[in-house]
């Protein structure tokens, strides 16, 4: 597993944490202080909203979980696709982001939705 791998799956790893203090401690790893996250839904600032976020989505979609897809990267920065649904089903959501990376920590997320409900 390469660089980018790791840090595209350890990003899911958070999405995926449903104990919240661990939750808390995977992103305070995986992300800078000052992350910021931007998404369709979303735009925030900092861990602690990142957390508010991923705990929402959580709350939202209680049961499914996220899973890594295609990876890919470059200059500190990777692009990955990530789904999210049941096991064995077909994903309710589909989604690519874009992380920019500094001392192997995530700093900034740009989310894009392929597929969504509805």
């Amino acid at each position: 597993m390469n660089e980018y791998d790791n840090i595209a799956q350890r990003y899911i790893d958070s999405w995926n944490e449903q104990d919240a203090d661990k939750r808390r401690a995977l992103i305070a790893e995986v992300f800078s202080p000052e992350v910021t996250y931007t998404d369709p839904l979303a735009q925030v600032a900092g861990v602690e909203a990142l957390d508010q976020v991923i705990a929402g989505a959580q709350q939202q979609f209680a049961g499914l979980g996220f899973g890594l897809g295609p990876v890919d990267g470059h200059n500190d920065i990777v692009r990955f696709t990530w789904f999210l649904g049941a096991p064995g089903a077909e994903p309710l959501v589909v989604g690519f982001d874009v992380a920019v990376l500094e001392g192997g920590r995530i700093t900034r997320v740009l989310g894009f939705l392929d597929k969504v409900p509805g």
